[in-house]
């Protein structure tokens, strides 16, 4: 597998750091979840969309993804049928392929931790597809309910995926880069004594009686 360099630029950050910079949004929808715990996800998008239940255009992308690029699927909605699994992945390692977010189900789990291929998907299933249908490659596509193109950023991690737009990258990163600096200092306020709600200035949002209630 193939770091891509924008890993080191985002290694101190979280995916809920980059969604927060971008105003929350980016932010896949939950169903897209780490398959293999511990393992982040950066990487320019390589996008495919293929048709529900057919992996027939994945093998194609598997043979035209860049190394350090991540393939990201559009599964067409189909809930029960796996897309790719362990065979895939090492196919996908020996490629130099960073990575994949498949909306969609995957299979093979144990053998997708055992490769240590960064995976993330909207479920697990053990039914195999068929190879039937051509879908489409490099277009514009839609995975939990995030608008992704050929050459954007995906960010996964523990918590779930978003999607940088490339042109807003930089902003992605010294926004994030911020969060995480006023974070720091507000533990240091926090060692010394004070609390969330002094330091975010919420005092004037809690009702005049604190809010408490027996």
């Amino acid at each position: 597998m193939t770091d891509h360099p924008l890993a080191e630029r985002f290694a101190a950050l979280s995916t809920g750091n980059v969604g927060d910079a971008l105003g929350r949004t980016g932010l896949c929808d939950p169903r897209i979840r780490s398959i293999t715990p511990g393992l982040r996800l950066v990487a320019p998008v390589f996008t495919v969309k293929t048709p529900a239940a057919d992996n027939l255009t994945i093998h194609r992308a598997l043979e035209l993804c860049p190394p350090g690029h991540a393939l990201v699927i559009d599964g067409g909605g189909h809930p029960v049928t796996a897309l790719v699994g362990d065979l895939m992945g090492f196919a996908a390692r020996q490629r130099g392929i960073a990575g994949w977010v498949v909306d969609g189900p995957v299979r093979d789990v144990a053998g997708l931790r055992a490769l240590g291929l960064p995976t993330f998907a909207a479920s697990v299933h053990p039914g195999g597809p068929v190879k039937e249908r051509f879908g489409k490659i490099g277009v514009p596509i839609t995975i939990g309910g995030v608008a992704v193109k050929p050459g954007d950023i995906v960010f996964g991690d523990d918590d779930g995926v978003v999607i940088v737009p490339v042109e807003r990258l930089e902003e992605a990163l010294a926004g994030a880069r911020a969060i995480v600096d006023k974070e720091t200092r507000m533990r240091e306020e926090i060692r010394k004594g004070r609390t969330t709600v002094e330091l975010l200035g919420l005092g004037d949002r809690i009702p005049a009686d604190g809010g408490a209630r027996e």
